[in-house]
């Protein structure tokens, strides 16, 4: 008798409970089936290769509880198959990190490189030193390309070199910053702060990188603490807008830094560094590499690549109206360049990418090329490569054909080649990462 009471009593619980798990288990198929779609389709278009820094998920500790899934800022990068967490737009991830943090069992870790494609980043141990003593790396040049990463790291550099011992000699500063991008901004702030004798020292303008980006281009960013001003937060920001709130906060906090100053050779002294420029010569005991990955832009070797009306970088769109423009590259910058030029009155602009596909741009630049071939406002050669550039007209080669298209500017984007020969002369370690730390 006591058992029939009770049945009714279990089913009024059960009912429920069988009811969220139905609506889970559909939901989990449905999002499992999203997240197979989108690998299939990355696959299909060849965007199967993380650009730079991004997850490596170890299938024996993840548990599905999809919470990586969720952290990304990005969108779905991530997904859940078989439920386990996967890269499902691998060519997508720009390395936040937030899934390696969002992770409670410790499944993810973040590298650099792929099993196919090797990344070359200098040897750099977690203080942020390099495996010369008193070398500091932070940003860029480590593989860490994200304002915000680049942020953070040049504060934490700085805390390190802080820890180092000082000199009494005052012709001898505790730390010389080499560039003024984000991270050497950070650094220097860190170094105010600490009260360290400092020198910060850019061979370009202010910003770094990002001062040359094309003009109105939107720069994402995440919450980071600069020194001695707080907590900053931007969602979508132009570079316009960055550089300026950079321009203001130096202004606050009377941050000086000489421009126009480049570094010809750092050696090891007795006293630490010899830190030789175009204008002086610096002692020091430690050094903070703040300089991009870029390094000497990387070149066509074609015949007519000498003329004036080839450029590595683009500044303003504007100056190219009623022009025929060629523009080389498959990264966001060339896409990005090509977009912004098609925008342009009477502007005729035409993409060359050696490659099949665009696997190393952001969705929203693929999209920005499709629509603008769609208007008819750009071409698009895919598999072709430059052969020679001519006073009024650039010969190509697009699937083992030639091809002339008429010409007034070349804009190159092919990235730019890592300073391996200045790291090397101060015996910085280079290695290639194949999807390792």
């Amino acid at each position: 008798m006591h058992g029939m009471l009770a049945d009714p009593i279990y089913l009024v619980y059960l009912g429920p409970l069988a009811a969220i798990w139905l609506i889970y288990l559909g939901s989990r198929r449905y999002s499992e089936r999203s997240h197979l779609r989108l690998l299939h389709e990355s696959a299909e278009a060849g965007l199967v290769e993380p650009p730079s820094l991004h997850p490596s998920i170890d299938p024996s500790k993840c548990l599905g509880c999809g919470a990586c899934v969720q952290a990304c800022p990005e969108g779905q990068i991530l997904g859940l198959i078989g439920g386990k967490a996967k890269l499902v737009q691998p060519s997508d991830c720009i390395g936040h990190g937030a899934c390696k943090a969002a992770c409670p069992y410790d499944a993810i870790s973040l590298v650099f490189g792929t099993q196919t494609r090797g990344l070359d980043i200098p040897v750099v141990k977690p203080n942020f030193e390099s495996n010369v003593p008193g070398i500091f790396i932070a940003g860029e040049l480590g593989g860490m390309g994200l304002v915000r990463n680049a942020i953070e790291q040049g504060r934490q550099a700085m805390e390190s070199i802080a820890r180092l011992a000082r000199s009494r000699d005052q012709g001898i500063v505790d730390v010389v910053i080499v560039g003024a991008g984000p991270a050497g901004i950070s650094a220097s702030l860190a170094a105010m702060e600490r009260k360290l004798r400092f020198v910060t020292i850019e061979q370009d303008s202010f910003g770094g990188t990002v001062a040359h980006y094309p003009r109105g281009k939107l720069v994402m960013t995440q919450a980071a603490t600069l020194p001695l001003y707080g907590r900053v937060k931007f969602g979508q920001i132009s570079k316009e807008r960055l550089l300026g709130f950079w321009q203001q906060v130096a202004k606050e906090t009377g941050l000086r830094i000489d421009y126009d100053e480049r570094v010809e050779a750092i050696t090891s002294e007795p006293h630490g560094f010899e830190v030789r420029t175009t204008r002086r010569v610096l002692r020091t005991a430690a050094v903070l590499l703040a300089i991009g990955r870029r390094g000497t832009p990387k070149k066509l070797d074609v015949p007519g690549e000498e003329q004036s009306k080839v450029v590595y970088r683009l500044m303003d769109p504007e100056q190219y109206s009623g022009k025929h423009v060629l523009v080389v590259g498959g990264g966001d910058s060339a896409l990005e360049a090509a977009v912004a030029i098609a925008g342009q009155a009477g502007a005729s602009v035409t993409l060359s990418h050696r490659g099949e596909t665009f696997t190393r741009a952001k969705p929203k630049n693929r999209k920005g090329v499709e629509e603008a071939t769609a208007a008819g406002r750009l071409q698009v050669f895919t598999m072709s490569q430059v052969r020679e550039i001519g006073p009024r007209s650039v010969q190509l080669e697009w699937k083992g054909k030639p091809i002339v298209v008429p010409n007034d500017a070349v804009i190159v984007c092919a990235g730019g080649i890592l300073p391996t020969p200045f790291l090397q002369s101060m015996g910085i370690e280079i290695e290639t990462k194949y999807g390792t730390a």
